[in-house]
């Protein structure tokens, strides 16, 4: 870059950073659906993953990248020459694949966790940097928990990675330390200094103190052309910087930045609402952008300003971030056409083969209920329809669930495993934990329920019942976790649809660790 682009680049690092957010473990299935709607969001990059991690890690990104064409795909790698390797193995498949590595340059990272030299990191920065390169033609370097790094060493660790081969260089506030004023300026200088104006410079900022979009958003004013960011702001503790608030802030204060994105905003909605829904993690309503109360409004003087006109208490129109205007009902009439063009709106691509099997459910499900609201849809998609979990290991045959006034929950439950029923009864304080009682006797471990939600898809009287698990097994040095969703008519039969399914998700877990329940 002869000049200071106009264009800041979105890296979406929700299905590697964001993933890495307590109680959120997404499989191979689930991360391709993100990765398709980050495409149709027009994302520059899309980090896919951790390769070396694991192995379920490696497939999700090996995945992607066959899959996912638009988007440069991104595979993240420490500085070692196993993570770099097994890295640009998984990209091997994409159009277009970057490996983006890292090290660790702040003196506590390196004194305790590294337990190296500067000098010692300097020759591993060349050392991975330049075997990257000897990969693929896009590499990244970023220097974990520079806001807490000396400058000058800062500088002779940049200018070392670019001169190995990197085009592209991250400074991350890793642990959301920074402020936005001195977050700027130190970019600035570090921009400044090291002067290779070919190079496209990064952020990476955590919202540990609430100001991941503020310092990524002041390292745009510095200079930086490409932030690092997720969807919701999902990731590890308190999150990363939020996707859809840069890109609004940068495109509503558009005279305060003078730049832009290629993102098309108009997805926003539809994107975090796929990304809450697939993750369990659920966006809270008064989120800027996409939440729920982001364009309601209740105050009596609110309300007339909005009569009068909306831009006195609107800065941005709903349909600028694809928040939902006028509803067509769906029903028993209703064709494929309409049920497919609702499906778009979720965020979801299906096959021809997946899209005959939703109708299909869907029309009986019409035939069950009088109202199908689109949270029925979509929980019918994701139970029924996607099976997003690689292998049923067990699967419902049959249930009996007996609760009366004068005695104890009963519960008798009958899987399918390898083609075989086996039924098991138990006793519980009630219906569900009956339930569970019964199939944990079927199981050869223990599972421990660690979350439990219920709810309702919609406001509706009839709407489906809608169960949300989480299940932790600890045995021996294996301690895994795994979520779980069911629906059904019967909130009794969507809570052991959620069991069987986070069991199942428990196995394959334990195969992606190479580890044997």
């Amino acid at each position: 870059m002869s000049e200071v682009s106009s264009v800041v680049r979105i890296f979406d690092t929700t299905l590697r950073d964001g993933e890495q957010a307590a109680r959120v473990n997404l499989n191979t299935g689930e991360k391709v659906q993100i990765a398709r709607a980050l495409e149709r969001l027009k994302v520059d990059v899309i980090e896919a993953g951790f390769p070396i991690a694991s192995k379920g890690d490696f497939e999700a990104v090996s995945s992607v990248a066959a899959e996912v064409r638009g988007p440069i795909i991104a595979g993240l790698a420490r500085t070692t020459e196993k993570d770099i390797a097994r890295a640009g193995e998984a990209l091997s498949g994409a159009a277009r694949a970057r490996i983006h590595t890292f090290i660790a340059t702040s003196p506590i990272h390196m004194e305790h966790k590294l337990k190296k030299t500067p000098a010692e990191v300097l020759k591993e920065v060349e050392r991975g940097v330049s075997f990257a390169r000897s990969i693929v033609s896009d590499v990244e370097f970023s220097a974990e928990d520079a806001s807490r790094s000396d400058i000058d060493f800062l500088v002779e660790v940049f200018t070392l990675a670019i001169e190995s081969g990197a085009g592209t260089i991250n400074i991350p506030d890793t642990v959301g330390y920074a402020m936005a004023n001195e977050f700027e300026e130190f970019c600035r200088t570090i921009i400044k200094r090291v002067n290779k104006p070919d190079v496209i410079w990064s952020v990476h900022c955590h919202n540990d103190l609430g100001l991941g979009v503020a310092n990524s958003l002041a390292a745009v004013r510095a200079g930086a052309r490409q932030v690092e960011c997720t969807i919701n702001g999902l990731g590890e503790r308190a999150g990363n910087a939020s996707m859809e608030e840069i890109v609004m802030g940068l495109r509503t204060r558009r005279d305060h930045f003078g730049v832009d994105t290629n993102i098309d905003a108009r997805r926003f909605f539809k994107t975090s609402k796929l990304v809450s829904t697939l993750t369990g993690v659920p966006v809270q309503p008064n989120k800027a952008i996409v939440g729920t109360n982001a364009f309601a409004h209740e105050a009596g003087i609110h309300q007339h300003g909005m009569l009068c006109n909306r831009a006195t208490y609107e800065i941005m129109t709903p349909e600028s971030v694809g928040t939902p205007g006028t509803e067509l009902h769906l029903g028993k009439h209703s064709g494929r056409h309409a049920f497919n063009a609702r499906i778009e709106t979720f965020g979801y691509n299906l096959t021809n083969e997946q899209g005959e099997a939703a109708f299909e459910y869907f029309k009986e499900l019409c035939d069950k209920k009088k109202d199908v609201s689109d949270g029925d849809i979509e929980a019918l998609l994701l139970d029924r329809v996607l099976q997003l979990t690689p292998e049923k290991r067990y699967t419902l045959k049959d249930y009996a669930v007996t609760v009366g006034s004068g005695g104890k929950p009963t519960a008798s439950i009958t899987l399918l495993h390898d083609g075989n029923e086996i039924t098991e009864a138990a006793v519980g304080n009630g219906p569900v934990d009956a339930s569970y009682k019964a199939i944990a006797k079927i199981l050869p471990f223990s599972p421990e329920l660690v979350e439990f939600r219920i709810g309702a898809t919609s406001e509706s009287p009839d709407a489906l019942g809608e169960a949300h698990i989480i299940l932790r097994c600890r045995e021996g040095e294996t301690d895994i976790k795994a979520q779980g969703r069911g629906t059904s008519t019967d909130i009794i039969e969507a809570t052991i649809r959620a069991y069987i399914k986070a069991v199942n998700r428990l196995y394959s877990v334990a195969a992606a660790r190479e580890v044997t329940l």
